[in-house]
């Protein structure tokens, strides 16, 4: 380490979005401090990216940890949303603290390994589990804090208005640090008492919303125009999002378009859920199934705040996943047939974008912003997202939180 180092860290020959030539990425007390070619002055750390591209770590906005990696416990649910819950409601009931951190730890630390430094944990509150997953989202979050900021948004999966201690536990969690709540109306007797409670405790407790939402493709029905007349009437445009809405995968083009409207005059974000929404999406029509996935790049368009998400991880629900952001946002722009043209508007899906959803401060490779950034196997920024390039190494503060070797050739 030199003496009296004028930086924490110095990034070298960095390859940011923009098309620029290398730049270095200069740290300080867990800041951007400077950013240019060639940059003078020492640091505690520094690190070569030899020209890789350098984008800001990444935000995942939807996922349940405390019902990932559970396929060794239910391999026969029986397919389809219903099925899905009902077999982790079963196994819920069995749900210690240790055994939600320990499967949750596993999920987490493949996507921090993966680039992502931001995320949203959905956690399940009810009688049959209590606070024990909650507990175990709180040790988590502490515990994981070096490496990235997890955000815990506290839910009824199950209903709401059926039993008074759902919303007892819902308080209590926020009153014990719940950072947002969310909502699930379609599993509910009575979906609108319980958007109007739902919203009623948020704005009591004054946290966001994320609402589970739509999650089917029949066009007849919907809870999304209500949920932006909430929205509005409660003043907390900006403060709300859903996840799923793959109804909006099942409508007309004019009733598109005016949902875009209505989602961003109500300042309601969008998260679309790939590998969930189309492995339980259109199984009533066998090989005929449609793609089942919300349009969110149609929404981006229209002026929606949008993100794409992980969801689930090995487990009824979706049995498949890596913890890769970058081959969510990659997967969504096959299954929507976007070219390259349309591939940095997809990273903003999971950088940016998925940033302004979750309403981060000071996100992005700019001077003064979060010094939280990964380094990917690559040197230009559409060959990295459409080849699905692996993160080598990545900051967060400004500090190194992991690495991840390349692979060699052995000839």
């Amino acid at each position: 380490m030199p003496q009296n180092p004028n930086f924490d860290l110095l990034l070298r020959n960095a390859r940011l979005s923009g098309g620029r030539g290398p730049q270095d990425i200069a740290v300080r007390q867990g800041r951007i401090a400077a950013i240019g070619p060639g940059l003078a002055g020492t640091a505690a750390l520094e690190e070569d990216a030899g020209g890789r591209v350098v984008l800001p770590g990444l935000v995942d906005t939807h996922i349940h940890l405390d019902k990932s990696c559970l396929l060794c416990r239910c391999r026969d649910a029986g397919g389809g949303l219903k099925g899905a819950i009902a077999a982790v409601s079963r196994l819920k009931r069995d749900f210690t603290t240790e055994d939600v951190y320990e499967r949750g730890a596993r999920t987490l630390e493949r996507a921090i390994t993966q680039g992502t430094m931001f995320m949203r944990a959905h956690v399940e509150l009810d009688p049959l589990v209590g606070l024990r997953s909650f507990e175990a989202m709180k040790r988590l979050r502490r515990d994981y804090a070096f490496a990235i900021d997890l955000s815990i948004c506290v839910f009824p999966q199950e209903g709401m208005t059926h039993d008074p201690a759902v919303e007892g536990l819902l308080a209590q969690a926020l009153a014990e640090g719940a950072d947002l709540l969310g909502g699930c109306p379609y599993t509910d007797a009575d979906p609108s008492l319980q958007m109007e409670r739902i919203f009623a405790l948020a704005v009591a407790h004054d946290v966001d919303l994320d609402f589970h939402l739509d999650f089917d493709l029949d066009p007849s029905w919907s809870h999304l125009e209500e949920i932006c007349r909430r929205t509005v009437a409660a003043g907390w445009q900006g403060r709300v999002a859903v996840g799923h809405a793959t109804k909006l995968a099942a409508i007309d083009e004019a009733a598109l378009e005016r949902m875009i409207a209505l989602l961003a005059d109500a300042g309601v974000g969008v998260t679309a859920l790939p590998a969930t929404d189309l492995y339980l999406n259109g199984r009533d029509v066998n090989h005929r199934a449609p793609r089942g996935v919300a349009p969110v790049h149609r929404l981006a368009d229209g002026g929606v705040t949008v993100s794409v998400a992980t969801n689930n991880v090995l487990n009824p629900f979706t049995p498949f996943g890596d913890g890769s952001l970058i081959r969510m946002g990659n997967l969504y722009a096959n299954l929507m047939h976007l070219g390259p043209e349309r591939f940095g508007g997809c990273l903003d899906m999971i950088s940016t974008g998925a940033a302004r959803l979750m309403r981060i401060a000071d996100y992005g490779i700019a001077v003064g912003g979060r010094a939280d950034m990964i380094v990917l196997d690559a040197d230009d920024e559409v060959d990295a997202f459409g080849g699905i390039a692996a993160p080598l190494m990545g900051f967060k503060r400004g500090r190194k939180s992991f690495v991840r070797p390349a692979a060699m050739l052995m000839r």
